[in-house]
C-alpha cells in the first residue's frame, strides 16, 4: 500500500472510541493511546503547540497512524493496557505489572467462594472481568453478599471432613451471612443454585437482583431510613449504568487468531485480531486488489495463510466467519453466539471501518479511482445493467397543500451538477396530490430531453415509496422508456430502496457509499425544492399584501418592488420617498394603509 499523507489519514479517522498507534518512518511503534473519539483525540496532537518537549518530538516522528475500533471507553482502556505491555512503545509509561485490573473469581470448590482478585490461576475457577473500576467490583460483591449468604472461610469442605465434624460454624453464620455448609447445615445443591444466580449477575443479568434492591430501597424509604435508602439507590445506579461484560478480554479465549472479510467490486479487506492470554495484542487489516472475479472464500483463505506467516503466528485455533480449507493441524471455529461471536463481530467492524477510511483517502488523493469504485459499487448494489454515471432525482414540495412544486437534481460521476438542476411548477394537478404531481414532472422532464435529443440518465431516483414510484413508471411507459432507464424509489423512514414490480424492498448497509450517494441526491432534491417553494410563497405573500390595497394596480406594485426590493422596506418608507416613485396620491393611499 502506498504511503498516505498524515493529513489524509487524519481526515479518514472515525468518531468512535478505540485505541490509536503512532509509527515512525521505519514502521517502529512510537506510542499507544486510548480515545473516546479517535478523530478528535488524534487530530489534537497536530492542531496545537505542545509545551512538553517530548510530545513535540513525538509528533515530528509520526508517519503512520493505525487504530482499533472498540465498543466502549472501558474496552479502549483495557486494550491500551494490553498493547503497551506487548509492544513497550518508547513514548509510553511502561506497565510492568500484569495484575493491573481486578477480576471476580468463582472458585473451583465444592462450596465455591466468590471474591475479587488480581491473579488468574488456572485451577478450573471461573474469572469474570477484568473491571476498570474497583468501585464496581465492590458494589457487585456487596450486592451478591447482601442477597446470597456465602461462605468466606477457606476450609476444605469435602463430604468426609464435614461428616467427621472437623469444623464449627463461625461468627458469619450467627450474623446470618452464611448458612453453615461446614457443619452440613446447607446442602451442596442449594449452594450451587445460589452460585448459578451469582454467575448471571456477574455476566450482566441484573434483573432479579435489581428487583430485590428496588424493593429494599422502597421499604427503607417507607420506614423513613433515607440514608440507607440512598446508599441502596447509589448501588442500583452503578449497576444499571455499568457495562459489566467486556468484549475485549475473556480469559477463556486464549491464543486465538480471528479473521473477517468485507469486499466490494475491486477490493477485499481482511482484518486480523490476535488474542493471547485472553487479550487482543495485535490488529491488522490487509487490502487485497481483485484480479479476477475471486470469491470472498478464496481471498480469505489466501489472506489467512499470508497474515499468519507475516506475523509468525503460532496459534492453533482460528475464528472465521465461515469454513475455509486451511492447515490440517488448525482448529477452525465459526462462532454463532457468545463472547467468541462478539470478538468476530469486532473484527468485522474494524474491517468495515478500514474500508470506509480507504474510500475517504482515495477520494482525496485519487478522485478518478474513487469515482470508478463508487460507480462499480452502485451498479452491483442496485442491480443495474450499467454504471450510473448520470443520475437524476425527483422530489415534490407542498406545505399544507399550497403552491405545489417539484425539483429535479442531477449528479454526474457521483457529484452534483448544479447547472442542470430544474424547478417545476405543477400545472395539471389541483390540490396536494403527490402521486399525480410526480407523474406530471417525470413526463415533462423526459419528454423535453427526448425532443431536444439530450442524453438520458442511467438511473432515476424517486423520493418516496411504492406510490410515487408507480406514478413515475406511468410516465416512463407513456414515453416508451420503461426498461431503458433504471428507476428506484427511496422511502424516508427506514431508507428502503424500492424496485419496480418487486414488493420486497432492498436495505443497503447504513454505511455503504451507495446509500450515502442516494441520500445525498435525495437531500439535494429536498433542499432545492424547499428553497423554490419558500421563494414562491414569499412572492405570493408580497403580492397578496400589495394587491389588497384598494386603488393600487399591478404596474404600481412592480415600480415599488423594483425601487424598494421588499414589502418591509415599502412599509418603512416615508410619504415623500413613496411619492418620488409613484406620485403623491397613490403614495398617500399606501402610506395610510400601512400606518
Amino acid at each position: 500500500m502506498p504511503h498516505i499523507p498524515l493529513e489524509v489519514q487524519l481526515k479518514s479517522l472515525p468518531d468512535n472510541p478505540g485505541v490509536y498507534q503512532f509509527y515512525d518512518a521505519e514502521e517502529k511503534i512510537l506510542y499507544v493511546g486510548k480515545a473516546k473519539n479517535l478523530k478528535k483525540r488524534v487530530s489534537s496532537y497536530f492542531n496545537k503547540n505542545h509545551e512538553y518537549g517530548k510530545t513535540r518530538v513525538l509528533v515530528k516522528k509520526i508517519k503512520t497512524i493505525r487504530h482499533i475500533v472498540v465498543p466502549t471507553e472501558s474496552d479502549a482502556l483495557l486494550l491500551e493496557n494490553n498493547l503497551i505491555k506487548k509492544y513497550r512503545p518508547r513514548y509510553n509509561v511502561l506497565l510492568k505489572d500484569d495484575k493491573t485490573y481486578p477480576w471476580i473469581c468463582i472458585k473451583n470448590e465444592r462450596f465455591p467462594r466468590v471474591f475479587s482478585t488480581r491473579r488468574l490461576i488456572k485451577d478450573g475457577s471461573e474469572y469474570f472481568g477484568p473491571y476498570t473500576s474497583m468501585k464496581t467490583v465492590h458494589t457487585l460483591l456487596d450486592l451478591i453478599k447482601s442477597v446470597y449468604p456465602l461462605r468466606t472461610c477457606n476450609y476444605d469442605l469435602s463430604p468426609e471432613k464435614i461428616a467427621a465434624d472437623r469444623y464449627k460454624v463461625c461468627l458469619e453464620y450467627h450474623l446470618g451471612n452464611c448458612k453453615g455448609p461446614c457443619e452440613g447445615l446447607q446442602t451442596e445443591e442449594d449452594y450451587r443454585r445460589q452460585i448459578a444466580d451469582i454467575r448471571e449477575i456477574v455476566k450482566g443479568n441484573f434483573k432479579s437482583s435489581l428487583h430485590y434492591f428496588k424493593n429494599q430501597m422502597k421499604q427503607l424509604a417507607e420506614e423513613m431510613r433515607f440514608e440507607e435508602a440512598q446508599k441502596i439507590k447509589e448501588k442500583i445506579e452503578v449497576l444499571e449504568n455499568y457495562q459489566v461484560k467486556s468484549t475485549i478480554v475473556n480469559p477463556n479465549i486464549n491464543n486465538v487468531d480471528v479473521f473477517s472479510i468485507v469486499s466490494d467490486e475491486a477490493y477485499a479487506y481482511v482484518n486480523f485480531l490476535q488474542l493471547s492470554h485472553g487479550s487482543i495484542i495485535r490488529s491488522h487489516t490487509m487490502e487485497i486488489k481483485k484480479k479476477l472475479d475471486e470469491t470472498d472464500e478464496e481471498l480469505l483463505q489466501l489472506a489467512v495463510v499470508e497474515i499468519r506467516n507475516r506475523f509468525n503466528s503460532q496459534s492453533r485455533e482460528v475464528y472465521l466467519p465461515y469454513k475455509v480449507e486451511l492447515e490440517d493441524h488448525l482448529k477452525i471455529v465459526v462462532p454463532k453466539l457468545g463472547d467468541k461471536k462478539k470478538i468476530l463481530e469486532l473484527s468485522e467492524r474494524n474491517a468495515k471501518f478500514f474500508r470506509q477510511e480507504r474510500f475517504k483517502q482515495i477520494k482525496i488523493i485519487d478522485p478518478d479511482r474513487h469515482v470508478k469504485r463508487l460507480m462499480a459499487q452502485m451498479k452491483t448494489d442496485l442491480r443495474l445493467s450499467q454504471e450510473p454515471r448520470h443520475i437524476e432525482c425527483f422530489d415534490n414540495s407542498n406545505i399544507q397543500g399550497t403552491h405545489p412544486v417539484a425539483a429535479c437534481v442531477v449528479f454526474r460521476d457521483g457529484k452534483p451538477s448544479k447547472k442542470e438542476y430544474r424547478h417545476y411548477n405543477i400545472k395539471t394537478v389541483t390540490g396536494p396530490d403527490d402521486f399525480a404531481s410526480m407523474e406530471e414532472v417525470v413526463y415533462r422532464r423526459y419528454k423535453r430531453l427526448m425532443e431536444e435529443e439530450q442524453s438520458l440518465p442511467q438511473l432515476i431516483i424517486i423520493d418516496g415509496g411504492k406510490g410515487q414510484l408507480s406514478s413515475a413508471l406511468k410516465s416512463l411507459d407513456a414515453l416508451g422508456l420503461r426498461g431503458k432507464i433504471a428507476i428506484v424509489g427511496i422511502a424516508k423512514r427506514l431508507e428502503e430502496i424500492f424496485f419496480p414490480e418487486d414488493p420486497i424492498p432492498l436495505y443497503l448497509d447504513k454505511k455503504s457509499e451507495s446509500l450515502k450517494t442516494i441520500q445525498h441526491l435525495r437531500n439535494e432534491a429536498h433542499r432545492f425544492g424547499i428553497t423554490f417553494h419558500r421563494n414562491k410563497r414569499s412572492k405570493a405573500a408580497i403580492k397578496s399584501e400589495l394587491e389588497s390595497i384598494k386603488g393600487i394596480g399591478k404596474k404600481t406594485e412592480e415600480e415599488l418592488l423594483k425601487k424598494f426590493k421588499s414589502v418591509k422596506r415599502i412599509k418603512e418608507a416615508s410619504l415623500d420617498q413613496l411619492a418620488a416613485v409613484i406620485g403623491e396620491s397613490k403614495a398617500k393611499i399606501i402610506y395610510e394603509s400601512f400606518h
